[in-house]
């Protein structure tokens, strides 16, 4: 599958609850939560070399519509839901449309 339609979020963490927010958003790929869609083709959670309390997720999808379809579900809601109470600011949002390039993990 290819993706059409993709993001990248910045999260910075309250202080010292970075590894709390890394573990809740890798819970998006248990099954049944959006990165084990067959529709999210990528699903990367990083971290700041520098801050441990910045994390990063880059999302690849088949298209916007896919995208919002399963972020509506009830899955997703839930982990949204956890994120807000282990953030100390609002969070950084740019999509994109992929152009070509490799995710293999």
């Amino acid at each position: 599958m290819t993706a059409n339609y993709g993001f990248s979020a910045t999260l910075t963490a309250k202080p010292a609850m970075g590894d709390q927010l890394v573990e809740l958003l890798l819970t998006g790929l248990n099954e049944g939560n959006p990165g084990a869609s067959e529709h999210c083709v990528v699903y990367l959670v990083s971290r700041s070399a520098s801050s441990p309390d910045i994390v990063h997720v880059t999302e690849g999808w088949t298209s916007e519509e896919d995208h919002h379809r399963i972020f509506a579900g009830e899955a997703a809601q839930a982990i949204v839901a956890q994120i807000g109470r282990l953030l100390a600011k609002e969070s950084e949002y740019t999509d994109y449309v992929p152009v070509r390039g490799k995710a293999a993990f």
